[in-house]
């Protein structure tokens, strides 16, 4: 046989199913990203249709902020008092 027909044969035998191999696992990665992916996408979209009723939701928080402040200068003047 000659030079060029042994290589070639190696070229078959080795060489072209360890690119398939490698190859294949790329693949197998990349749909696992794209799987990721659209999970994202879905949770993201999911998380939107919640959001309509942030504006309402943080006038209750303020409100009740307002409220916890009020209570603790109240409490804490007395304490103050019994303290000082």
């Amino acid at each position: 046989m000659s030079l060029w027909a042994i290589g070639n044969l190696m070229l078959i035998v080795v060489v072209v199913p360890v690119l398939v191999a490698l190859l294949n696992r790329l693949l197998a990665a990349l749909e696992r990203v794209r799987g990721a992916a659209d999970d994202a996408l879905a949770g993201g979209v999911a998380l939107i249709g919640e959001l309509h009723n942030t504006p309402q939701l943080l006038d209750t928080t303020d409100d009740v902020i307002k409220e916890v402040a009020n209570g603790a200068v109240r409490y804490a003047g007395p304490v103050s008092k019994l303290l000082g």
